[in-house]
């Protein structure tokens, strides 16, 4: 449960954005959102957490807690500020998990002081989120984009309505491609890949259902202050 805690909490995060983005009139807020979540998701991915529920125990990546929540963001965005302003913020988002890959890996390389103990530990995390990285940018890419042409074909096709609908129809295949994508490339030949997979898919499942009132929350808050002067006019 506390798992389900935590991604409420970041979900509820959104919010503050949202109202940044609606104050302004600007997306920088969100995606300044979405490119942290994808950073510290990297990080938190070389851990391995085991959730256990209704008598069931799933190994996941703890990055997930992170992750999943990305793709509420891009549907926020994508809803408010259309497809293309979505995808020049995964293009950002990409960016920028260059940049810190390239510090991580210089700081990896460069030699520490005798009496300095903690390399080793260092290198395990860095090492192994050096290799999450290169597997997050591959499935980042084609998942987060599979999502936000799909959240915009199925808006254009419900013309504007159902927005839960949209949101869980492309979030959905988006979750299963990056699980698939990023655990093989990740994890292989390390750890037994089969049940993070379907430990990941599960969970971003639910996390993705956790996510929908705050997707109707976020939209209420975008657009509250359109709803508002669309009322004085008349």
């Amino acid at each position: 449960m506390i798992f389900f805690w935590w991604v409420g909490v970041v979900s509820a995060v959104s919010l503050g954005a949202s109202w940044y983005a609606r104050r302004f009139e600007r997306v920088d807020a969100l995606v300044g959102l979405y490119v942290v979540l994808s950073l510290t998701a990297q990080i938190a991915a070389t851990k391995i957490m085991a959730l256990t529920a209704w008598g069931m125990t799933l190994t996941v990546p703890a990055g997930i807690i992170a992750f999943s929540v990305t793709y509420l963001v891009s549907d926020i965005v994508n809803e408010r500020f259309g497809r293309g302003e979505a995808v020049r913020m995964i293009f950002i988002s990409l960016c920028t998990q260059g940049v810190a890959f390239l510090i991580f890996l210089f700081a990896l390389l460069m030699p520490s002081p005798s009496w300095w103990g903690g390399q080793e530990a260092f290198a395990s995390v860095v090492g192994l989120s050096l290799r999450v990285a290169i597997a997050g940018w591959v499935a980042f890419f084609f998942s987060e984009t599979i999502d936000a042409y799909l959240f915009a074909w199925f808006k254009r096709l419900t013309g504007g309505r159902h927005v839960w609908m949209r949101s869980a129809l492309s979030s959905l295949p988006a979750m299963v491609v990056d699980s698939l994508i990023f655990v093989v490339l990740a994890f292989g030949g390390i750890v037994p890949i089969a049940p993070l997979i379907v430990g990941q898919i599960i969970a971003k499942w639910f996390v993705g259902v956790i996510d929908v009132p705050f997707l109707y929350l976020n939209r209420a808050v975008l657009y509250r202050r359109l709803r508002r002067s669309a009322t004085e006019a008349r």
